[in-house]
């Protein structure tokens, strides 16, 4: 990947986007951690851990763009504090992942720059497929 080429005039909103973005996926990270624990068996421990391996790659790709864009290295803040359980925890994944699908699109369209839109599209496809898991846990967990 060469990110010297999306150097450019950024616009602010698009630097807020994507830092609110990296804020989602390390708040997804450290609550995945969380919940894997308080999940009732081994097999959704397990795709629960996939999901989170899934955001640290997502986080990973935003980080490597912010850089490229800024020429510093984005501070990760937690958004929200974690569910306490796993019945709210599920929830909350499930909500959040749904939202974050919107928003991903929403920056996609909005981005001037063909390698971003691609990487929030892309990334925006593994959070649906979050959703789906984080509904079938709801029904089935």
């Amino acid at each position: 990947m060469n990110y010297n080429s999306l150097q450019q005039q950024v616009p602010n909103k698009l630097l807020a986007d994507i830092a609110k973005a990296l804020d989602g996926e390390f708040t997804a990270i450290q609550c995945y951690e969380v919940l894997s624990k308080q999940a009732p068996n081994k097999d959704i421990r397990d795709r629960i851990l996939e999901i989170r391996s899934d955001e640290m790659r997502h986080y990973q790709i935003f980080s490597q763009i912010y850089f490229s864009l800024t020429g510093t290295q984005f501070t990760p803040k937690m958004n929200v504090n974690c569910p306490t359980n796993y019945r709210s925890g599920i929830l909350h994944a499930f909500k959040d992942e749904q939202e974050t699908v919107d928003f991903y699109h929403s920056v996609a369209r909005e981005a001037n720059n063909s390698f971003i839109q691609q990487q929030f599209m892309q990334v925006s496809f593994d959070e649906q497929n979050h959703a789906v898991w984080f509904l079938y846990f709801m029904n089935n967990g």
